[in-house]
């Protein structure tokens, strides 16, 4: 009895984190359709839904164009972090760099980012998809930087490591954010189609409209 009513509170302290981390979509491992995505090892997927990486406070960054599941593998394994057990916070790049802005104006940027250093995971989507000036940027390297050897992040972009450094205006910084975000990381390089669009025919001409 004792062990179901345990068992129960943990479900429901999960089902908090995970309302609590703000994902945009409910994402599982088991429905990563790896028959679609060959590029990415289904052990190596399942290792990391172990969340070694998360106690050794290590990083996992994905690379890879759009639709190929990187949000869905960044999503799966944040919920299962909250499972286990563990806070997280999920935000695109853009929304994290917002974030940060609001707190830098109100003289708040060191104190958010230690408060984000008592998350355990932090999940930062779509890095790549809108270049960042150079204030996002230094708020950007700010953040990994606060996490380096403390927390872990899981990052996503559509754009390969050469051309962050002009994601961020500043090879520089690119160059010292890639750095502190990979020294203890896995890596993953998706390549492939969008399975959104798998069973689209791009190529045909437009039907008639009704």
């Amino acid at each position: 009895m004792l062990s179901t009513e345990v068992a129960s509170r943990e479900s429901h302290g999960g089902e908090g984190r995970i309302k609590a981390a703000r994902f945009r979509a409910r994402k599982t491992l088991e429905e990563f359709d790896f028959t679609f995505q060959r590029s990415v090892r289904r052990q190596v997927v399942e290792h990391l839904g172990q969340l070694d990486f998360l106690h050794a406070k290590d990083n996992v960054v994905l690379l890879g164009p759009p639709g190929t599941g990187k949000t869905h593998l960044a999503i799966a394994i944040g919920i299962r972090a909250c499972l286990a057990g563990q806070r997280v916070a999920f935000a695109t790049a853009t929304e994290w760099v917002a974030r940060l802005g609001d707190a830098k104006r109100q003289g708040n940027l060191e104190a958010e980012l230690r408060r984000l250093g008592f998350i355990p995971l932090l999940v930062v989507d779509e890095v790549g998809y809108i270049p960042f000036d150079p204030e996002a940027a230094n708020l950007m390297f700010s953040l990994v930087s606060s996490r380096y050897e403390r927390a872990s992040m899981i990052v996503t972009s559509n754009k390969p490591f050469s051309a962050w450094g002009e994601i961020f205006g500043d090879d520089v910084v690119a160059a010292a954010m890639i750095d502190r975000l990979v020294h203890h990381a896995e890596i993953l390089a998706l390549k492939g189609d969008s399975y959104r669009l798998r069973d689209k025919d791009l190529g045909a001409p437009p039907g008639p409209r009704d």
